[in-house]
């Protein structure tokens, strides 16, 4: 998502990301071998909600429910309107509309059961496809990146990625959503980000106003990889602690669920991409 500065790069990421999005449900409900992969891939995540952990999951999968969505959402907003960027503090209420009434919709379009044997009675909803809580999480962290100011950005970029994948970790290991579903939320949120930072990109500066390329402080290579080495590293060190804590447990868990490795690390991947991609594309 690099040069996002020109709207016509934003706007041909936002197809690359609608091209992912159509990808995604076609293997989600067409492709057998990808069903059973996605099948796979949610049967580690639940596997790893134990009842002490149930709790704590709960509540992280409620943070992307609609009203903490509409008071966050809303609260970038602001940021970006006390940073005199009110264009993007439209862009991101349009974002937080759009985008949940994009999910929505293709929810009910697309309804289809999707039976998985070792599901038995707690079979995935048919309108689950794309997740509407790994959207609204995916939507949050890239309108924060678009709120922050310039020297901010890969830290918020950072947590915002976090966020969006702690949501849908959260939301698998309770058996809401398949990993397809998420994935597609996450493409539905950059998708519309994009073709948000298009418009505003492709408008008019204002006459006599502050020019943003000017103004933009840019953040040393040391300023700019603080917060995502840091944030990186306690989610490292989380992983290796828990190795260590149990070793043959967490080896044994791996080989014998590599589609929960694979799509665990697909999930994280992207979303770490999308976010970083956007806070190194997008100007003041």
């Amino acid at each position: 998502m690099t040069g996002l500065r020109h709207p016509r790069n934003a706007l041909l990421a936002a197809f690359a990301c609608m091209v992912g999005l159509t990808l995604t449900g076609i293997l989600a409900y067409l492709v057998p071998v990808a069903q059973t992969g996605d099948s796979a891939t949610l049967q580690g995540f639940v596997a790893l909600n134990r009842p002490r952990a149930t709790e704590l999951i709960d509540h992280v999968a409620h943070l992307a429910d609609p009203k903490p969505y509409a008071v966050i959402g809303l609260a970038l907003a602001a940021l970006a309107a006390v940073r005199r960027r009110p264009r993007v503090a439209v862009a991101i209420v349009f974002l937080l509309f759009v985008n949940g009434a994009t999910t929505e919709s293709l929810k009910q379009l697309l309804a289809e059961p999707r039976f998985s044997e070792w599901l038995a009675n707690g079979q995935i909803a048919a309108a689950s496809w794309p997740s509407g809580h790994a959207t609204a999480a995916m939507t949050l962290g890239l309108c924060a990146v678009l709120a922050s100011p310039p020297v901010a950005r890969p830290t918020v970029a950072a947590i915002g990625a976090l966020f969006a994948v702690s949501v849908s970790y959260s939301i698998l290991a309770l058996g809401w959503h398949f990993p397809s579903d998420v994935i597609g939320g996450f493409f539905v949120a950059s998708m519309w980000t994009l073709v948000a930072v298009a418009i505003v990109e492709a408008l008019p500066e204002r006459a006599g106003g502050p020019n943003p390329r000017r103004l933009q402080v840019l953040p040393s290579h040391a300023q700019s990889a603080f917060g995502p080495m840091v944030i990186g590293s306690g989610a490292v060190g989380l992983v290796i602690a828990a190795w260590v804590a149990r070793p043959e447990a967490a080896s044994s868990f791996a080989r014998e669920r590599p589609w929960f490795v694979l799509g665990a690390v697909t999930i994280a991947a992207l979303a770490t991409a999308q976010a970083a991609g956007l806070a190194r594309g997008v100007r003041a």
